[in-house]
């Protein structure tokens, strides 16, 4: 017989490899380092597999308000990983989406306005308007950052965002667009967006809010209506 068939081997066998006059303790020694080595590989990738952790996602299942005009639905997705999932593009990690529905009740027509809705944290009390598209990918688009840690605050105004007082603070900065090619994430945006428009039906889109790092357990999200405020939690 071939010795060398004894590579394949179950480790039953080793005892018989090494003592075998025939093969001797060289062949034994290498089945059983084949072996060793193929358990250690195994334990190896089990390992790595325990070890890689998927980032934690911040994207909640839908929430409602209403009262006697419209009936508000509302997604929060809130780490940049879902924004991706959603868009194709995280944006830089800078932005919150709101994937909403806004029903008007039986007979009532509403007029659907992105200056409406607002987004509030109560980590340090950021709060923010919706961006329309040209804000964050087009030609003179805002650029969102934030230094230092806690207390500021930012609010979205037409095409600003501003940030206030505190140890946390929000900059805007607006891209002179004289030499910028177009981002293709542009069209994606526009697509997406919730419309604005007068409606007696039910409409649909995703509001882009120019805040970041935030728990869905700590945002709220404001709709005016014309009888008030709808506010929708995340918790």
């Amino acid at each position: 017989m071939n010795g060398w068939n004894y590579l394949g081997a179950p480790l039953k066998y080793l005892t018989e490899l090494r003592r075998s006059p025939q093969m001797g303790r060289p062949l034994y020694n290498a089945v059983r380092m084949r072996w060793l080595l193929a358990a250690v590989g195994i334990i190896g990738a089990m390992l790595l597999c325990a070890g890689e952790k998927k980032p934690k996602t911040e994207k909640s299942a839908p929430h409602s308000g209403e009262d006697d005009y419209v009936e508000l639905t509302a997604t929060a997705i809130a780490d940049p990983e879902s924004v991706r999932e959603v868009l194709g593009s995280d944006l830089g990690g800078h932005y919150i989406l709101m994937d909403v529905q806004i029903a008007p009740k039986e007979g009532r027509k509403i007029n659907v306005r992105l200056d409406d809705f607002l987004l509030r944290t109560d980590k340090d009390g950021e709060r923010t308007t919706p961006f329309v598209p040209s804000q964050i990918a087009g030609k003179g688009s805002i650029v969102v950052t934030e230094t230092g840690s806690g207390g500021g605050s930012t609010l979205g105004i037409g095409p600003m965002s501003i940030g206030t007082a505190g140890i946390k603070e929000v900059h805007a900065t607006a891209k002179s667009g004289a030499n910028q090619k177009p981002d293709p994430i542009l069209d994606v945006l526009k697509l997406k967006m919730l419309p604005e428009k007068e409606t007696e039906t039910p409409v649909s889109g995703l509001l882009y809010f120019p805040m970041e790092k935030q728990k869905l357990k700590d945002l709220e999200l404001v709709y005016t209506t014309p009888e008030g405020k709808l506010r929708v939690r995340f918790k």
